[in-house]
């Protein structure tokens, strides 16, 4: 049986990945997490944990490399998706350290490990498209060969990851492809990001947990949606699909909007009425990469990968998420 190690299993898209994983393929799966990482989304996948069929739960660190290396020792997996990082760029302007260290030097713990136990996984290691950051409009649509401009720690942070990635994959022949997903989004988004901090609040408000104010921050910003279904679908390509080690492939959706346009439809689509926007300067960024429309045209030919999911969808399983969630009570809006 083949084994798959998830890192960041916890989090929106390690979560749908043990999901799709377990139900399309025979692998087993081993989510590797913190100690005292939050596992509500995983916690349909409890049963199958505890009974230990196809699903464990293994606890590593980024910041602690023996934990690293005496996991992969006891797994030895076929198939790595290193998918645990600091992933809030609005955060990592005031955690550069944790970021830093979480997503460049946790990488090259977890890759130097693979090199040090002579193990050989296809591993898949997500950049960001925010390694782009700041794009002209003359250089639209973003491909794998523009430069980078990063508008965020969080961004500098994934250049690292990137770098770090083709190093040991030139270096010492690690089976390693690198991901650049843009926007990406549905249930269980982390209400730090907009869209997803859109449709808590309004959840909230149905609820009468909050004022009819929505706080938001930059609603010009141009995004490129995907849902996380998706973007696991494509993870799971990525690997299998006569993967091309070496590769860097953006990934993403079709569908274009500003963050203001993606409020408007999710008051659209809502129970309330007469509500009102407040810009929050906490929400502002510095400065902010606010032009992200893909070229994914290299990862579809190679691997046949089509976005499935229509942005409406996405935005409705995004608010039934949130209006569940809230319904055991309100949580602190951040």
């Amino acid at each position: 049986m083949k084994k798959a190690l998830i890192t960041g299993v916890t989090g929106m898209v390690g979560s749908h990945l043990a999901d799709y994983l377990l139900s399309k393929t025979s692998w087993k799966i081993f989510g590797a997490c913190r100690w005292r990482s939050p596992i509500e989304n995983i916690n349909h996948l409890n049963k199958r944990i505890n009974l230990k069929d196809r699903m464990e739960l293994d606890y590593l660190d980024l910041a602690d490399y023996t934990s690293i290396y005496e996991s992969l020792k006891r797994i030895k997996p076929d198939y790595i998706f290193h998918l645990a990082a600091q992933s809030f760029p609005k955060a990592s302007f005031h955690m550069r350290e944790t970021t830093y260290n979480t997503n460049i030097l946790g990488t090259d713990r977890l890759l130097y490990a693979v090199t040090q136990l002579k193990i050989k996984p296809v591993i898949h290691v997500c950049s960001s498209s925010e390694v782009f950051g700041r794009v002209n409009k003359k250089d639209l649509p973003i491909s794998e060969k523009n430069s980078f401009h990063p508008a965020s720690p969080y961004a500098i942070s994934k250049i690292g990851t990137d770098y770090i990635a083709r190093y040991y994959n030139e270096a010492f022949g690690l089976k390693i492809l690198v991901t650049r997903m843009f926007t990406h989004t549905g249930p269980r988004r982390g209400d730090y990001f907009a869209e997803s901090s859109f449709a808590k609040q309004i959840a909230s408000i149905e609820l009468g947990y909050q004022t009819n104010i929505i706080s938001v921050g930059n609603l010009k910003s141009l995004r490129t949606i995907a849902d996380v279904r998706d973007a696991v679908r494509a993870y799971h390509l990525l690997v299998t699909k006569k993967p091309q080690y070496g590769e860097v492939y953006n990934i993403g959706g079709n569908f274009s909007c500003t963050v203001g346009e993606i409020l408007k439809y999710l008051l659209k689509i809502s129970k309330i009425k007469n509500t009102k926007i407040k810009i929050d300067k906490n929400r502002l960024r510095p400065i902010d990469a606010d032009l992200q429309l893909p070229d994914t045209r290299k990862f579809k030919k190679h691997t046949g990968w089509k976005p499935q999911i229509k942005f409406k969808q996405t935005m409705q399983d995004l608010l039934d998420y949130w209006r569940d969630k809230l319904k055991n009570g309100p949580f602190i809006n951040r």
